[in-house]
């Protein structure tokens, strides 16, 4: 059955489309610009702007950056931090989410504040320093992996979630004689890959993103990740203007630099550009229902 619209509504849908229309030029100018500035030469991107001339571009700040076999490094171990990070965090968010979302556990309220603290209260970045020392894992991968991987805003979202699921079906299995751990794995955790693609997603962009624990923690070039290179790359092919003597030099170097800046940013967002709408159907179906109920 159709409702005819009113004025009033009518004028509300319309705002809400300019709205839209609005946040998404916000979103894909600047990203078409990027890309597009990727391949042009700089000096006639500083004088014309961006330039759909496809026969004026160039890949030579792609050369530049794939040839770099610390590149290429980097982008494995990204993969690598990323992907084991997203497994931990899962694991953790996961197990710790369903425990505290179960009402028979006790002192879970006790337990919940004290992850609650934990958001609002830090130790700093010297005693977590001091701390990872300690442990002896400096210059490894473990420092980049074990010190973020309990979220407690991602236990909190998985423990909303659980709390969704009908008690009706973990009665129906207890009747049968399943176990609580069979209940968990048979039942609960196939109905939860809204959430938990949701905890993989934010994990996943939160270490990718990363560079400061790796700036922090690693001293081995061959174990830093895309964006510590990528930063590193840029840093080389920036030098001061009284460093240079030949200003044509100097300005190839910048021109070179600002491609290479250009490059960096696609290649290091690409892979979750590409995630992205895998993980979208999830992704809108766990916010929505681990964080409302």
């Amino acid at each position: 059955m159709n409702l005819a619209s009113s004025r009033m509504d009518r004028f509300i849908i319309g705002i809400n489309y300019i709205l839209l229309t609005f946040c998404v030029l916000i979103i894909i100018v600047p990203l078409i610009y990027i890309v597009i500035a990727s391949f042009m030469d700089p000096i006639a991107l500083l004088n014309k702007g961006i330039s759909f001339n496809v026969s004026s571009w160039s890949l030579e700040g792609y050369r530049k950056i794939l040839g770099n076999e610390a590149m290429t490094r980097g982008f494995i171990n990204s993969v690598f931090y990323s992907v084991s990070f997203s497994i931990l965090t899962i694991i953790v968010s996961v197990f710790a989410g369903y425990a505290l979302s179960v009402n028979e556990l006790k002192g879970r309220n006790l337990f919940m504040t004290m992850f609650i603290v934990t958001m609002f209260f830090g130790g700093g970045l010297i005693p977590t320093y001091l701390l990872v020392k300690n442990l002896g894992m400096l210059d490894t991968v473990w420092a980049i992996l074990l010190p973020g991987i309990v979220n407690v805003w991602d236990i909190i979202l998985a423990r909303t979630f659980f709390k969704g699921i009908p008690n009706e079906l973990k009665e129906a299995a207890n009747v049968d004689g399943a176990s609580d751990a069979t209940i968990f794995f048979r039942i609960v955790l196939p109905l939860s890959k809204p959430i938990i693609f949701v905890i993989a997603l934010y994990a996943f962009v939160g270490q990718w993103n990363s560079y400061f624990d790796a700036m922090i923690y690693l001293d081995n070039a061959k174990l830093y990740p895309l964006q510590l290179v990528l930063r590193s790359i840029l840093i080389q092919n920036q030098t001061m203007p009284g460093m240079i003597g030949d200003q044509l030099a100097m300005a190839e170097l910048k021109r070179l630099s600002e491609m290479i800046k250009y490059s960096s940013i696609v290649i290091s967002s690409l892979p979750l550009l590409i995630m992205y709408p895998f993980f979208q159907k999830y992704f809108e179906k766990g916010v929505l229902v681990g964080s409302l109920k």
